[in-house]
């Protein structure tokens, strides 16, 4: 028999020999013999200290036959769990224990260290704690003292730096190698370009970009700066076949780290950073693969631009309203007690340095609603539950009676007109193309103004008449002599619109004019044009037969007795014309490849060559009485008009403009909502336009929207109407930093730039440009006016004034239902006994969609279908149409007046700030308290990030399921008739998405109407219906862009969807109504045809759901 000795050594060189047959090593045999020396070793002392001894092999074939075991494992499927195993029966410490004892040796056997730190390398990636354990262990620092002894080991230094790698996920680990010199110690490894030992030089890299993740580390690092940049251009300028593109991102991905503390911002600029990556990137353009360099370039320099302020003497709004009433703790208050100059300090702050993934260039992933791990679900079951005892005194309500006669009226003495406002006499201006006069300044003047020029007298559109002629070839406006009309000359410059010698004559074409033979000839087949060298006309198209609901000279009317806090004088041109909607399918803009990274790269030219850049304001409502005047080689802006918003406008090069947002009055933010006049421009001129103060991190605009364009000359032209327009377009991170004031707090913040190029096609033109289709005060005045004309004698229609608000607009709330057959008791019990639909719109002025859809909505319910006739029998409508007037008239996108947002003050609302929503809520609550509570209450909305049209609900048990806390199941009865509604909507609107709805209920959103209403009024349907700004991603609207077709084709579905509810809630009644026997029908013809199947599971048995 062999001895102990001689059968250690049989077997070791057995092992060694398997090791060497690595790729068909048999698991098995190796287990076998590896089992044998283990036997050896714990039976036989003196075989197992031969087998450690310095001058035997035995550790290192174990070694190796551990490493060639670990990689077999990791690259066959299933083999990370052996490692896993390997881990969990304590091998990590093993391994870091044998670390250990070999460093004792003097000195260390190099092959027994490769091998260790071999397996460790690998073996640490499966162990989550092996960082920990490592320093704990005091292998980290014998790791870290092995690389400074062998420096010139190229061999022993790469898994020495992969062990470094597996440890600095830990952060105290990042923090001690940086103490004991490691920072210092990679950059004696790194260096220029060289063909040799490419392999540890990424892997130095990677090592190093780790360790820079510790700001401390990064301090360290600072000086290094020019040293990495150097680095970098010598592999740019070596690498030209780039074969080495990990290597160059590596430097790149250390400086990044470095520059995101401000004193390694500082070391780039001053290493002229910004323009050695800018020249090294523009290199790079060309190759399609060296796009992450060129992404990873750009995020260093967009983060290492020095920070500017808005180019603005304060980021509170430009207009001030003064309250009645301001609490004290209040965010007005807050506003305006912050010391001058103190509200928009740049912060330089290295606090919140919002994280940015290295592809948000081109890879951006479209925002989605992920419940999942949200800490803003509400977790408290009380919060969930329905109040049940009411927060008011009944006799307090009492007065709200009179805005609920229906339920007491005996029609015996008809129904009472409600009296219309009285009309305001203000001058208003006619729209006009000219050179903008000096507008008369609305806010306090600064110091060191310009003297204010000699007013120019506005047209009064008292002095002017409109009459139509009989024959429909045209209509001729005339005006009395009025003491501006010379002046008009001046005014009017390129497109000829008021008469240029004596009165101002405003003539305009028909919509739909008689041909030599009688025949009509439709407005958008008119295009023909009047022109004369001794008068200029301006030709209002009539767009009465395309727009039934709308009229210039009613409008006009409205505008006179609607309150502005600017006092607005003029009237846009689309809102004048109307918007007639296109017959043409608008899609959804395909984005170009490289565009967000080329409009970045323009803006960091500005850094690197500012002698090319003009910066000329060319509009400036904070000093409105100094106009430019430059012979015509800049464009002229306007938005001093009912909703518009544009407070600043910088010409930075010849055809592009930086456009500066107004904030929501008595705000400093709230920026998003535009809407403006551009004129002067050059045909085929390649413009681009900046907005560069919006707020959100995300937009549609990423996602294929584009921004809405009026051109007046298309309006004259018998094409009245708002399109899609705009290239080049995203949204973006800029340089301007955002104060912590306005950032709530947030310190660290840039606002966003949102750009878009336009090439315009009429000389001359006049065109406005608008975040969403605008949907004015004035305009929704006008509309209701124009539907009482429309109502029947079986429609019951009333108009009453909820409230005023702050601003002194009345606030409408609309009455509809069905007139009782007859006046016989068991009619009027019948009428008075109709359930209840709530809706309201327009919280947030900028959500001008929600306007759109409750137009549709309002249009369908006042109609003459029996679908429309049976809708007003089954139900009595209460509608505010629009819940913030103030908020739209002066053109802000999120407030009121009191510079709140209203849809967050339902909780407690207060009579003096928040009018409208204080006796909405009011309403509500009486309804509640004499056991009427709505079937149905829905709030329209429009969605800035998200597609399609869908519902935020409220449901108890699916807010718990999306958190962790327990509750019974008697908790957690509930009915699940919220659901139907939305599945009804889904079945038949094609803009619908029941995939994008939600019932979760939020602590953010517990003081909104749809939380509100459901908690505290009762209402089990209590909506939020959202639109999308943008357009839609599935179903028969897939791929295009939304307007206002689709939207008024979605407030009419959401009024059909309410009879097949009233179907499925109270069938045996709806059976008597005749007009109803066909709605089954009627639904299935008008089903979307693209309807999605993917629905929520709990929701596909629910077609017949009963509640």
């Amino acid at each position: 028999l062999p001895s102990c000795k001689a059968l250690a050594e049989c077997l070791t060189l057995s092992l060694e020999k398997l090791n060497r047959e690595s790729m068909l090593v048999d698991p098995e045999i190796a287990r076998q013999i590896t089992a044998k020396i283990l036997h050896l070793i714990q039976t036989q002392e003196k075989t197992r200290k031969e087998i450690v001894s310095k001058g035997s092999s035995g550790m290192e074939v174990i070694l190796a036959t551990l490493e060639v075991f670990v990689c077999v494992s990791l690259s066959v499927p299933g083999g990370g769990r052996r490692i896993g195993v390997f881990v969990s029966k304590g091998g990590t410490g093993i391994l870091l224990q044998l670390v250990i004892s070999a460093s004792k040796e003097s000195p260390p056997s190099e092959e027994v260290m490769l091998q260790l730190h071999s397996v460790l390398a690998k073996v640490g990636q499966k162990d989550r704690k092996f960082g920990v354990k490592a320093r704990l262990n005091g292998a980290l620092n014998v790791t870290v003292n092995l690389l400074k002894q062998n420096l010139q080991n190229y061999k022993l230094l790469l898994p020495c730096l992969l062990v470094l790698q597996v440890c600095l996920p830990s952060a105290v680990n990042a923090v001690s190698l940086g103490k004991n010199g490691v920072v210092e110690l990679m950059f004696k490894i790194i260096g220029p370009y060289s063909k040799k030992n490419t392999s540890l030089l990424k892997v130095s890299l990677d090592t190093l970009g780790a360790l820079l993740k510790s700001k401390t580390n990064a301090q360290r690092a600072v000086v290094h700066v020019p040293v990495l940049l150097y680095i970098y251009q010598d592999w740019h300028r070596n690498d030209t076949r780039h074969r080495h593109i990990l290597i160059r991102k590596g430097i790149l991905s250390c400086l990044k780290n470095i520059t995101n503390i401000k004193l390694g911002r500082k070391a780039f600029i001053d290493a002229d950073g910004m323009r050695i990556l800018y020249n090294t990137s523009t290199e790079c353009l060309s190759v399609r693969t060296l796009d992450p360099l060129i992404n990873t370039s750009s995020l260093i320099m967009r983060k290492c631009f020095p920070k500017n302020r808005l180019p603005l003497p304060t980021i509170k709004s430009v207009f001030h309203h003064q309250l009645l009433h301001v609490p004290a703790g209040g965010p007005v208050a807050q506003l305006y007690n912050q010391p001058l100059g103190m509200d928009d300090v740049v912060d330089e702050s290295d606090n919140n340095e919002e994280a940015e993934a290295e592809n948000d260039m081109e890879n951006e992933v479209e925002e989605k609603d992920h419940h999942a791990g949200n800490d803003d679900i509400e977790t408290d079951i009380n919060k969930l539950r329905p109040k049940e005892t009411h927060s008011r005194p009944f006799e307090e309500l009492k007065i709200y009676e009179r805005f609920f006669m229906e339920l007491s009226e005996d029609f015996q003495k008809g129904v009472t007109a409600t009296p219309a406002a009285p009309k305001s006499h203000r001058p208003i201006i006619v729209p006009t193309a000219q050179a903008l006069p000096p507008k008369t300044p609305t806010a306090a003047p600064l110091q060191g103004e310009c003297p204010h020029p000699a007013p120019v007298p506005a047209l009064d559109l008292d002095t002017i008449n409109i009459t139509k002629d009989q024959d429909g070839c045209g209509d001729h406006t005339h005006s009395r002599t009025h003491p501006g009309a010379g002046l008009e000359q001046e005014l009017v410059q390129g497109l000829e619109r008021v008469s240029l010698d004596g009165p101002p004559i405003l003539a305009g074409g028909v919509a739909a004019r008689l041909g030599g033979e009688g025949e009509e000839m439709l407005a958008e087949d008119w295009a023909e044009e009047e022109e004369s060298s001794e008068e200029g006309v301006l030709h209002v198209p009539d767009t009465a037969l395309l727009l039934p609901l709308h009229d210039p000279d009613l409008y006009v009317e409205m505008v006179k007795s609607t309150s502005s806090v600017p006092q607005f004088s003029e009237v846009a041109y689309p809102d004048y014309f109307g918007h007639v909607a296109p017959t043409s399918r608008e899609h959804i803009l395909e984005r170009v490849y490289g565009v967000q990274r080329t409009k970045i790269f323009q803006d960091i030219e500005r850094l690197i060559h500012p002698n090319d850049i003009l910066d000329k304001v060319v509009y400036d409502l904070d000093i409105q009485s100094c106009p430019v005047v430059d012979g015509g080689e800049s464009l002229k802006f306007n938005s001093q008009f009912e909703s518009g918003n544009l407070r600043k406008a910088v010409q930075v090069r010849k055809f592009e403009y930086d456009l500066v947002l107004n904030s929501d009055i008595n705000s400093n933010h709230y920026h998003q909502w535009f809407y403006f006049e551009v004129s002067g421009m050059r045909v085929g001129a390649p413009y681009r336009f900046n907005i560069i103060n919006c707020e959100k991190s995300n937009s549609q605009f990423n996602y294929g929207m584009q921004v809405l364009m009026y051109s007046v000359q298309e309006a004259i032209s018998g094409r009245p109407r708002w399109v899609r327009t705009g290239t080049d377009i995203c949204y973006y991170k800029n340089h301007f930093s955002r104060s912590s004031i306005a950032a709530g707090g947030q310190k660290g913040k840039s606002y966003y730039t949102m750009t878009f190029s336009m090439t315009f096609n009429h000389k001359d033109d006049v065109c406005y440009f608008a975040y969403h289709y605008p949907y004015t005060y004035s305009t929704l005045k006008m509309h209701l006016q124009k539907l009482e004309a429309l109502r029947t004698p079986q429609t019951y229609l009333r108009e009453d004034v909820l409230c005023e608000t702050l601003g002194g607009n009345s606030c409408p709330l609309l009455t509809i239902t069905a007139m009782p057959e007859s006046t016989s008791n068991d009619q009027i019990c019948q009428f008075r006994n109709r359930p209840l639909v709530f809706l309201s719109s327009r919280v947030h002025p900028g959500e001008t969609n929600a306007s759109w859809v409750m137009k549709g909505t309002l249009e369908f319910l006042m109609g003459s279908s029996p679908l429309a006739h049976s809708l007003r029998e089954a139900y009595i409508f209460k509608i505010v149409p629009m819940l913030n007037p103030d908020g739209v008239v002066n053109g802000n996108h999120r407030c009121s007046l009191s510079g709140e947002d209203l849809n967050r003050q339902w909780q407690n609302p207060s009579p003096e700030l928040h009018p409208t929503i204080y006796h909405t809520k009011s309403l509500l609550q009486y309804l509640a308290a004499i056991q009427r509570a709505p079937l149905v209450f829905c709030d329209y909305h429009g969605h800035s990030r998200k597609k399609n049209v869908f519902m935020y609900g409220c449901s108890l048990k699916e807010t718990v399921w999306e958190t962790n806390i327990s509750a019974t199941s008697c908790e957690l009865h509930e009915d699940l008739g919220y659901r139907t509604l939305p599945k009804i909507l889904s079945q038949m609107a094609p803009a619908f998405s029941l995939a994008s709805c939600s019932f979760v209920v939020e602590r953010s959103k517990e003081a909104t109407a749809r939380v509100v209403v459901w908690r505290e009024i009762g209402v089990q349907r209590s909506y939020t219906m959202e639109s999308t700004l943008c357009g839609c991603d599935q179903g028969k609207y897939k791929g295009l862009q939304i307007g206002t077709r689709e939207l008024e084709e979605m407030g009419a579905q959401f009024c059909v969807a309410l009879l097949r509810l009233k179907r499925l809630t109270s069938p045996l009644k709806l059976r008597n109504h005749a007009h109803l026997l066909d709605v089954e029908s009627d639904l299935t013809e008008t089903r979307c045809k693209g309807s999605r199947s993917d629905t929520h599971p709990l929701t596909r048995s629910l077609t017949h759901t009963h509640t």
